[in-house]
């Protein structure tokens, strides 16, 4: 059987029914070229690279040059020896001065004492009664006594003083009136707070024990800190109390 020619084929070439042969082009999507890359989910692809550097931890040393990171302070310089030589020198000033009115005070009370010391002998007698004598000799007794005690007082306010200037103002204040001069402070290691009545014994009674070998102790305790490796400057006596000196 034929069919009529098809007018838009006009030599009769069958028609290939749609799905045989080469397969269709689909007509391209919006945007020639190369396909488009479909977004990446979060967390797929490329791992992300860490940043560089790293955050300090308390306590160590940056570089080495001088700076300390601690706990709630951030990167802090450490204090020179120079600096704290000098806070030193204001401390042994000012102490200096309270000392010398105290024993000014002593003295005067101890030489008033001296001065009612009386002269016994005239009131000896071989012959009589030498009751005089002997209480001119007792009232004389007592005044030594009242001397040495006099003089006993003085050095325990003096040592009190002592203690309590530079225990108390670097447990509470973390600086004494030297370091405050100075602007440096005494500080914990760990947190960057004062040293607390704790630390601030540890850190007082160190050069104290070492002062009782002819001062060689303490002097070698005060020179401590040029002994440290670290780049602290801690001395013995911060070590002992997990302190360290910084410049406010």
């Amino acid at each position: 059987m034929s069919y009529p020619p098809d007018p838009n084929n006009p030599y009769g070439q069958p028609q290939q029914p749609p799905g045989y042969g080469y397969p269709q082009q689909a007509p391209p999507a919006a945007g020639y070229g190369y396909p488009q890359q479909p977004p990446q989910a979060p967390g797929y692809g490329v791992p992300q690279q860490p940043q560089y550097g790293y955050a300090p931890v308390p306590g160590t040393i940056q570089a080495n040059n001088g700076y300390i990171n601690i706990a709630n302070l951030g990167t802090v310089k450490i204090a020179t020896m120079g600096q704290r030589f000098l806070a030193r020198l204001i401390d042994g000033l000012a102490i200096g001065a309270v000392i010398t009115l105290i024993m000014a005070l002593g003295l005067a009370s101890a030489l008033g004492i001296a001065k009612d010391q009386k002269d016994c002998s005239s009131l000896f007698s071989y012959s009589g009664s030498n009751s005089a004598y002997y209480d001119c000799v007792r009232d004389n007794q007592d005044a030594a006594s009242g001397f040495f005690v006099t003089m006993m007082v003085m050095l325990g306010v003096l040592s009190v003083f002592n203690l309590l200037y530079e225990w108390l103002m670097v447990s509470f204040a973390g600086a004494t009136l030297g370091k405050l001069a100075m602007g440096l402070r005494v500080v914990k290691e760990s947190d960057g707070q004062v040293p607390g009545l704790g630390g601030g014994f540890i850190r007082f009674i160190i050069p104290i024990v070492g002062a009782f070998l002819c001062y060689i102790g303490a002097a070698l305790v005060y020179l401590s800190p040029f002994f440290d490796n670290s780049g602290k400057l801690q001395g013995w006596h911060d070590r002992a109390a997990g302190t360290v000196v910084i410049k406010k």
